[in-house]
């Protein structure tokens, strides 16, 4: 039968869990800046698979491994009020390690107007995670494979599924039947799969923890059934979170991601595994008000970054001496680029041809030696 904690044994629980948090998700964002690294350096190369046989994208997969299992294995100590919105951990490292590394030089009027706002995130996000995580939830569950099976059979969990499902379907079928393909739409299936992620991670942890420490678990039915469903959410997750950073900006889709799959993740927490049951009001909203802090901090670094630019070279016929001008001085012959022509094709990517490019009507017209040859010979002729 699973139980609760005693207090110092829950608090050393959620100490545990939180550090390793903390360091997973430290490592994961270094370990994704080597293996960026080793990618740039390689960019120019022919083969572009030459990157697996590189010691540094080796070395930043090792940390990935390290990173993620640390990950996985801290939502077996600590609570998923605490773990889930730790996130913001890797967001925050992941844009210090970019902004030291831009080797950019500004005065400081332009340094405030680029980077004011990120060092405030960075601030803000600092601030939040210590509320968040000195007033989440103490008091951590010892999980056996009888307990989750209680959990699971509740009225509470069950009407929360339901509700889920209707709505996962809901969005499904506007996604993928009417076409809609809204940021917001997309995240909110990533974050419906997030909320089933993290209940089977939890679940799955506790259990191979308990069974390393010699309480078997692993031969439950229950098991097998969370290992199921974590690996099928996790795999559909990735596929929206894909086709979001698709369609959309990357950095928008990072924050509202993070903000959405950590409000449903909370709340799966709340009511799968009872986390805030015991918790004092005065708690409950410091814990709120730490999340939402983390929120706007991860919103900050994330809304100032600088999208990259698409290189659309042209030519302007004026842009050197020496090179005829056959249009209005100033303009370019070169449309501007609108995501749509590429340069050097008849047609766009839409089927549509491009539209021909003006020309000065005003420009003398030179006759050429042929059209004087008729001329000549009517001449002789007539002679």
């Amino acid at each position: 039968m699973g139980f609760y904690s005693s207090h110092g044994e829950s608090y050393t629980d959620n100490l545990i869990g939180t550090l390793l948090a903390i360091f997973g998700n430290f490592l994961v964002s270094i370990s994704l800046s080597i293996q960026k690294y080793s990618h740039v350096t390689l960019a120019g190369r022919k083969d572009q698979r030459t990157f697996y046989h590189t010691k540094t994208w080796w070395c930043g997969f090792v940390f990935t491994c390290i990173g993620e299992s640390a990950n996985f294995v801290s939502y077996a100590f600590a609570p998923l009020a605490v773990v889930a919105p730790l996130n913001a951990v890797s967001v925050l490292t992941s844009s210090i390690l970019g902004f030291l590394f831009l080797h950019e030089k500004s005065k400081p009027k332009e340094f405030a107007k680029h980077y004011g706002l990120i060092i405030l995130g960075y601030f803000i996000t600092a601030g939040g995670t210590y509320l968040f995580v000195s007033f989440g939830p103490n008091s951590h569950e010892k999980l056996e494979a009888e307990n989750i099976i209680k959990h699971i059979v509740g009225w509470p969990v069950l009407l929360y599924l339901l509700l889920e499902i209707i709505l996962f379907c809901l969005l499904l079928y506007f996604h993928k039947q009417r076409r809609v393909n809204y940021l917001v739409v997309i995240l909110l299936l990533v974050a419906l799969l997030g909320s089933v992620t993290v209940i089977t991670v939890k679940a799955v942890s506790g259990m191979l923890v308990l069974s390393i420490e010699g309480n078997i678990q692993l031969d439950n039915p229950i098991f097998s059934v969370m290992f199921v469903c974590m690996m099928a959410s996790v795999i559909f997750q990735a596929r929206f979170l894909s086709q979001a950073c698709k369609l959309h900006d990357s950095s928008l889709v990072m924050s509202v991601n993070y903000i959405l799959s950590t409000v449903f993740a909370v709340v799966a927490g709340a009511v799968f595994y009872l986390e805030f049951n015991k918790e004092e009001v005065l708690n409950i909203c410091m814990y709120v008000l730490g999340s939402v802090l983390c929120f706007l901090g991860v919103f900050l670094m994330t809304k100032n970054r600088k999208k990259p630019k698409i290189f659309e070279p042209y030519v302007s016929m004026d842009m050197s001496n020496g090179v005829p001008t056959i249009h209005d001085k100033g303009s370019v012959v070169q449309p501007d680029f609108n995501g749509s022509f590429s340069y050097g094709t008849l047609v766009n990517n839409d089927g549509v041809a491009p539209a021909p490019l003006p020309v000065n009507l005003e420009q003398p017209v030179v006759s050429s030696r042929t059209s004087d040859a008729p001329t000549g010979q009517l001449d002789r002729k007539n002679d």
